[in-house]
């Protein structure tokens, strides 16, 4: 078998095939030999002679056997499932996917923000009963923002929302660092940014710190008007103290792409709700993610042939 320089491995993402992302690299990387494994036995086998290996998870016992290899290219942006320092003991750099949904989760929450606003699921259900009948609508334009999080996706999200006219309050753990948005706080001023906020969106990871955030106490900060929207993670709202803030009209609306639990049950009270749209953690799905991912890798591989090194790559965890 021929000496592969990347081996993609078996994972799927978004129902993709690993056969496309090879021929993505390919496209990127015509000098350069591609393999992608189908099977287990082509795993072990293929990992004992690459030098860089890309997919979801990575096996730590293969390092015994892995004398070439250089990097491990995560599809995911989220690297908790890995053991980082088995990798970084054997002298493997890791590489995350962080900026591969910033398109497309920011076009969702956009969409969500204007479906709410011009009432589309009220329009379609007039439609379904041929009923023809105005009603009251709002704008984005000249509203503001709570973006609870500013990593790749909240800056992607805070562009699109100035072309709306959006104000934006920025959170995040060092506001020293600044953001994009017009004004930026620390998780300790959180509830002064809910307070003012027509939309509260969640795009931050999931830590101690942020688990159980949006909790009956931050939901008391919220405007009554306001509008909940979460392309985070599902721990990070209450899930029972949303559904007592639904219930008492504590807010207006709630978009949900995650939620705790996950998937969310038939029975559950969320789905009840008229003012609640909830996609089953869809947000993230795209057909450019092999795409952007194969950029990423690319760019990192030239780096490392250009530098010899494997050290200030882009996204790299270790």
């Amino acid at each position: 078998m021929t000496e592969p320089d990347i081996l993609v491995l078996r994972q799927k993402v978004h129902g993709m095939s690993p056969s496309s992302y090879g021929a993505k690299l390919r496209d990127r990387l015509p000098d350069h030999e591609v393999a992608v494994a189908t099977t287990p036995d082509e795993e072990r086998d293929l990992i004992q002679r690459a030098r860089v290996a890309t997919g979801i998870h990575f096996d730590t016992s293969w390092l015994d056997h892995a004398e070439n290899l250089d990097l491990f290219a995560c599809a995911y942006a989220g690297t908790g499932h890995l053991d980082i320092d088995a990798l970084a003991d054997a002298g493997v750099a890791v590489t995350n996917a962080a900026g591969v949904h910033g398109p497309n989760i920011s076009e969702y929450v956009i969409g969500a923000l204007v479906a709410h606003e011009r009432q589309f699921r009220r329009a379609r259900e007039q439609q379904e009963r041929n009923h023809w009948q105005a009603y009251p609508v709002r704008e984005l334009y000249d509203s503001t923002a709570a973006v609870v999080g500013l990593g790749a996706i909240g800056e992607a999200l805070v562009e699109r929302l100035d072309a709306f006219g959006v104000d934006t309050i920025g959170v995040r753990y060092t506001p020293e660092k600044g953001g994009p948005t017009d004004e930026v706080v620390g998780f300790d001023s959180i509830h002064s940014a809910l307070a003012r906020a027509d939309y509260v969106i969640l795009a931050c990871p999931l830590t101690d710190t942020t688990r159980g955030l949006i909790d009956a106490d931050a939901l008391a900060s919220m405007r009554t008007d306001a509008l909940l929207v979460n392309v985070a993670r599902g721990p990070i709202v209450d899930t029972d103290d949303l559904v007592t803030a639904l219930r008492d009209d504590d807010i207006r609306a709630a978009t949900l792409d995650v939620t705790d639990p996950e998937p969310l049950p038939a029975d559950h009270p969320l789905w009840s709700f008229e003012n609640v749209q909830i996609t089953p953690h869809n947000a993230g799905n795209t057909p450019k993610y092999y795409d952007r991912l194969a950029d990423i890798l690319a760019t990192n591989l030239r780096r490392i042939e250009e530098t010899g090194e494997t050290a200030g790559l882009e996204n790299q965890v270790v």
